[in-house]
């Protein structure tokens, strides 16, 4: 049986890397891809997947590739191409938080702003525009996209960061409540609907992935998120791998949580 060929981005730290591990230890048949911005990063991140993956039937390299950067996009493309001639999978993972650099006196929030945008939103999207003909020689192909519990419109009152009231006055202590993170996160999910419309009637299936607080390093201190209620990154992983290996086939089109939870708009 040949292997499925996936793709994840920003794969060498956090869920990205916790994704791998997981399809490293299924009984499906997978080669993955894992996307870094630095191949050091990549191979150090590999080594650490074979410490805890030490035996199983599955392939893992590492594929250069930053989605701030087209060339680096277009250069991986073509690899990909020529070595294997299809993607099964694209796992859209890479992702930023900036906000912690938003100060009171608006100094760099249009900076934090654009450039969380143009990681998050835009790189994410060039990303899939560019892989979008290679997921189409697949026979299976799956479209993933990782969102967030914070970018629900619907559910911003209950919001996983702790501000149950703001103060009076100007400025606000807790005013850069990932302000450019949620508003990136929302525009994924509407970016996960336009592609999912896209590429339905090509049989590709598509989703948006909020696998929940997790205690990660991206938008903190792993150690404070754990206070708040954070879980394991390996969480999110397993959740990945069960989206792939089709156990929410029937909410394509959707913004996903774990055990069987469709997050509101």
């Amino acid at each position: 049986m040949s292997k499925e060929i996936v793709l994840i981005t920003g794969a060498n730290t956090g869920i990205g890397w916790e994704t791998a591990k997981a399809l490293l230890k299924s009984a499906k048949p997978y080669h993955i891809l894992l996307g870094s911005r630095s191949m050091s990063k990549a191979a150090d991140a590999i080594a650490k997947l074979f410490e805890h993956v030490p035996v199983t039937q599955n392939t893992l390299e590492g594929l250069q590739i930053d989605i701030a950067d087209d060339e680096s996009i277009q250069r991986a493309a073509h690899m990909i191409a020529n070595k294997w001639g299809r993607v099964d999978v694209l796992v859209n993972n890479a992702g930023v938080a900036f906000d912690v650099l938003i100060g009171t006196d608006a100094t760099n929030a249009r900076s934090v702003f654009n450039d969380t945008y143009n990681i998050n939103v835009s790189g994410t999207n060039m990303m899939t525009f560019v892989l979008a003909s290679l997921l189409l020689r697949s026979t299976s192909p799956r479209l993933l996209f990782l969102t967030s519990g914070l970018s629900t419109m619907g559910g911003f009152t209950q919001s996983h960061i702790p501000v149950q009231s703001v103060e009076l006055g100007w400025p606000k202590k807790d005013f850069a409540t990932a302000q450019a993170y949620r508003c990136s996160k929302a525009a994924i999910n509407m970016l996960m609907l336009i592609w999912s419309f896209t590429l339905k009637q090509d049989g590709v299936k598509t989703w948006a992935i909020a696998p929940g607080l997790l205690a990660t390093s991206m938008v903190g201190d792993p150690e404070v998120l754990k206070q708040r209620g954070a879980q394991p990154p390996s969480l999110g992983g397993d959740f990945i791998k069960s989206v792939i290996e089709g156990e929410r086939d029937a909410d394509a089109g959707k913004v996903i949580a774990r055990d069987g939870v469709i997050q509101p708009w």
